[in-house]
């Protein structure tokens, strides 16, 4: 049993193909979606997409910087402003971006506002935690 999934960025399609499940990460907590789930539209927030193809040991890994999930009858949907390969992510311009998020929310009177501050940090969190997996994963 296997579901059609396409991840679309707003510059181009990731993936495109069926999967035996998907893990994705809603805004209140990761949804796992297999095959015949009910219909379904909610908010992502910025995290890990893993996408379980047949035949295949590994999981293919997207980083999404949020969006939105439609479940419908067959399709999962998967449309995020920002989504990248997890081979594709570089860790030390996450790092980087951690570290000016930190240093935007400690100084109050900055530049940057403090919300903006707070989903910088969470996507740079996210991006990091994307990579940790990779690294998990091929060990």
């Amino acid at each position: 049993m296997t579901v059609h999934v396409d991840v679309v960025s707003a510059e181009q399609m990731l993936f495109s193909g069926i999967a035996e499940f998907v893990v994705v990460p809603a805004e209140m907590g990761e949804i796992g979606i297999y095959p015949h789930h009910a219909p379904l539209i909610t908010r992502m927030r910025p995290g890990s997409v893993r996408i379980k193809e047949p035949g295949k040991t590994n999981e293919e890994l997207i980083y999404v910087s949020g969006g939105v999930l439609e479940i419908q009858p067959g399709v999962i949907t998967i449309l995020s402003d920002t989504a990248v390969r997890g081979e594709d992510l570089d860790e030390s311009l996450a790092l980087a971006a951690k570290s000016r998020a930190e240093e935007a929310m400690k100084d109050r009177s900055g530049l940057m506002d403090f919300a903006t501050a707070q989903a910088e940090l969470a996507e740079a969190i996210a991006q990091i935690q994307a990579i940790e997996q990779l690294r998990k994963r091929s060990h």
